[in-house]
């Protein structure tokens, strides 16, 4: 079973209003994974028709530290370390499969790793990440209707 997960407005990954967004729609299992589907346009290449390192670094990025708001869509955590493993190139307008998964989220720590395969399920880019929970603070004045964070029928 998947279960759709929310999007903000102005994400620059998942952000359904930024104007040089990606518009990558996630899903969960409910569990312990986060998935997407998705093809890389052009206009974000480094090398003609590779997509740039830090795009696919941005992707995997969101894959992994979504893992956190599987249960709960308001648990926020971010990346205190990402290390990405680029196995090979990475090709614009091909459908990919992008997947993150918890290692272990206990306490205001936690671990996930990531992947983006190709249509063959040949291994593109992997990723692991140690997040931490968002600062209470930050939370405090974060008003989520603003930035547009709901989940989209």
């Amino acid at each position: 079973m998947r279960f759709r997960q929310p999007n903000s407005d102005n994400c620059f990954v998942c952000g359904r209003k930024n104007p040089r967004g990606l518009y990558v729609a996630f899903y969960d299992n409910g569990q312990d994974e986060v998935m997407a589907e998705y093809t890389i346009p052009d206009v974000y290449q480094g090398y003609p028709g590779i997509v740039h390192g830090g795009i696919v670094a941005a992707i995997l990025d969101e894959a992994v530290g979504r893992v956190a708001m599987i249960g709960d869509h308001h648990h926020f955590m971010m990346s205190v370390r990402l290390e990405v493993k680029y196995r090979q190139p990475v090709p614009t307008r091909t459908p990919l499969r992008i997947v993150g998964r918890a290692v272990r989220l206990r306490g205001r720590l936690g671990k996930a790793v990531g992947e983006i395969t190709l249509p063959d399920g040949a291994l593109a880019a992997e990723a692991e990440m140690t997040l931490a929970d968002v600062p209470a603070e930050l939370l405090a004045n974060a008003d989520l209707q603003a930035l547009g964070w709901r989940l989209d029928e």
